[in-house]
């Protein structure tokens, strides 16, 4: 059996493995949230926790998707603007005191970060049968690690939900230098 790669865009989590014929099997525990209009999802094991919306004290010189700093439990802790930060355009208003802090695990930010987001909607398990790794964009933005197809009833109609999921990990790298 082949092991996981842990490079950026092929984020494993220990329940995947590769089945005989060497395909990617197993599940992937995500955290679902809102930006906008649209859905994403983030890797479980990589979130520590989510917190209410608290006040944030600005930070002079940063840039504009760093939203500024909390005092969470005592740690100072820097807050992101994912919207703003993946230029996500503001389709739907939401005030900052109605967003949510989903903060990341120290183990990959080497430092307290939480990114701001509209909404968390679930902690989700997905089979990886269910993600579309195709190449979704003609950049060579590799933040996306794939599309999860969730089937969802309305109204006794099925439809898909499609969640973009991210790789944290290397949209992180990628500012790190101004942290």
């Amino acid at each position: 059996m082949t092991e996981p790669s842990a490079e950026p865009g092929n984020i494993l989590s220990p329940q995947t493995a590769r089945d005989k014929s060497g395909a990617l099997s197993g599940d992937v525990q995500v955290v679902e949230f809102l930006l906008g209009k649209e859905h994403f999802a983030i890797d479980l094991f990589d979130v520590r926790e989510v917190v209410e919306y608290t006040n944030i004290t600005k930070l002079p010189n940063t840039p504009s998707y760093i939203k500024g700093i909390i005092d969470l439990r005592g740690e100072i802790t820097t807050i992101i603007d994912l919207k703003q930060q993946m230029n996500i355009p503001a389709d739907i208003e939401v005030r900052d005191e109605e967003c949510r802090i989903i903060v990341l695990d120290d183990r990959i930010t080497k430092s307290k970060v939480g990114i701001m987001v509209d909404d968390v909607s679930s902690v989700s398990t997905f089979s990886l049968t269910q993600v579309d790794k195709t190449r979704v964009t003609t950049t060579e933005d590799t933040t996306i690690i794939g599309i999860i197809k969730k089937k969802t009833k309305i109204k006794e109609k099925e439809i898909t939900e499609l969640i973009i999921w991210i790789d944290i990990r290397y949209l992180l790298s990628s500012i790190h230098h101004t942290l």
